[in-house]
């Protein structure tokens, strides 16, 4: 999930928090269809130690995905990207 050079897309010099930074490079990933929907995110652990943060960090980026609409999470199942919303005439939202 991180870029293809192998470094973090986490700037801690950056004035924002890490999870909020997280959150904002895998919204982008699934914006821009990298991560399409149904995909399986790895687990908190994991995406901890892709990103090079504290697994907590991983879990509270997870935790706003999630508030964020972006991931469901499925207890022990994972952490999936959600399928767009769609309307009444059929539109995604």
């Amino acid at each position: 999930m991180t870029s293809e050079s192998g470094q973090s897309p986490i700037d801690p010099t950056k004035i924002a928090y890490v999870y909020m930074q997280m959150a904002d490079h895998i919204e982008a990933r699934i914006g821009a269809g990298e991560l399409q929907p149904g995909a399986r995110l790895p687990g908190e652990r994991d995406l901890a130690a892709e990103y090079g943060v504290a697994h907590l960090t991983a879990r509270r980026a997870t935790r706003e995905l999630r508030e964020r609409g972006l991931v469901v999470t499925l207890p022990a199942k994972g952490t999936f990207v959600a399928y767009p919303e769609t309307t009444e005439d059929g539109q995604e939202q």
